[in-house]
């Protein structure tokens, strides 16, 4: 009785929870060398592989530990498949949710832009529901349930659900057109066709958020923003000509208003924070407007965000110069000038 005892339920209990202390055990020496690997590395891939597999990993030593105890007791068949196949599909889901995690980061970490801004709301969520997808009708398989029968249904069914939804769809490819071909990037600054500027925060299944200058939020649907005709400010590279419209009184001698305004430029590359020296600033000499003559002063700046207190110094340092040197900027059409006393 005390032999049959041991050998039914003592044995099977003792070798399950031995199997499961020596995996944890080994689970805890792994992630401190994982640990120690990832400190050297400056990659995020390795913090991301940790964190998804932590606290999973847990679950995993103790269905392995089960998985042998229940193999060797003397649980009447019926019985023991069902329990094997139950842990079998809890490990398979567990499994399932940290690849999810961890391709959907890595992917959408790979498919965005050089720019320090988190990865598209979509990228992720595509990756992940295809990476839950394979692990359902794995986990369908492990269950033994035909799998050929339900897609079929599926797909009768997912026509119908195309039809209903074709809106939501356009969307969903549009956002997908738009993250495959990196027109348009988390991070850019775009100008809309309505005349807004802002920079795109996410690029989610269905819209486009992107962030004003006013610090207000334009939600965009992917479709009709795949159709629109935009302004990408960030591409080919943030790097941006600026151009400052300059008149003067026609009684201004142009080639030394054109040396003042190209030594104000110069100057302000060394100077002004975000205007760049190289490509060097240059002066034209735009034309004759009806009251002035008409400068175009061209420098280059480091980003978009630059140019408004870019614009602002270069206006105020060319003002300072001229009033210095006596050049006289043009009267304002229909302003009343009183003519000088004798």
């Amino acid at each position: 009785m005390l032999e049959e005892f041991i050998s039914r339920y003592l044995l099977p209990i003792c070798v399950s929870a031995g199997t499961t202390v020596a995996l944890l055990l080994a689970r805890l020496l792994s992630l401190r060398i994982l640990r120690r690997w990832a400190a050297r590395t400056s990659s995020p891939i390795d913090d991301i592989i940790l964190a998804a597999i932590r606290r999973p990993s847990v679950f995993w030593c103790v269905a392995i530990g089960l998985h042998v105890g229940l193999s060797m007791a003397e649980i009447p068949d019926k019985y023991l498949f069902y329990l094997l196949r139950t842990i079998r599909v809890l490990v398979t889901f567990s499994v399932t949710m940290s690849a999810s995690t961890v391709v959907g980061k890595i992917v959408g970490r790979s498919v965005q832009s050089d720019l320090p801004v988190p990865a598209t709301g979509l990228a992720y969520g595509v990756i992940k529901g295809t990476v839950l997808a394979i692990g359902f009708v794995i986990i369908l398989s492990q269950m033994g349930i035909a799998i050929a029968p339900l897609l079929t249904a599926l797909g009768v069914g997912g026509l119908a659900v195309a039809l209903a939804l074709q809106d939501t769809l356009a969307n969903l490819f549009a956002g997908i057109h738009i993250l495959v071909e990196k027109s348009i990037r988390v991070g850019d600054v775009l100008r809309l066709e309505s005349g807004q500027e802002g920079t795109v925060l996410d690029i989610t299944w269905r819209t486009t958020r992107i962030r004003t200058l006013q610090n207000t939020i334009v939600v965009i649907p992917n479709n009709k923003l795949a159709q629109s005709v935009l302004t990408n400010y960030s591409l080919p590279e943030p790097r941006l000509a600026l151009q400052i419209p300059v008149g003067v009184d026609y009684a201004s001698d142009p080639r030394q208003v054109g040396r003042m305004l190209l030594d104000i430029a110069v100057q302000a590359a060394r100077d002004i924070p975000g205007v760049l020296a190289t490509p060097a600033p240059a002066v034209r000499f735009a034309g004759f407007g009806p009251t002035a003559l008409e400068f175009m002063l061209n420098c280059q700046i480091g980003a978009y965000a630059d140019q408004i207190a870019v614009q602002s110094e270069l206006r105020a340092r060319i003002v300072e110069r001229f009033r210095a040197e006596g050049v006289e900027f043009p009267p304002v059409p229909g302003t009343f000038t009183r003519p000088k006393a004798p």
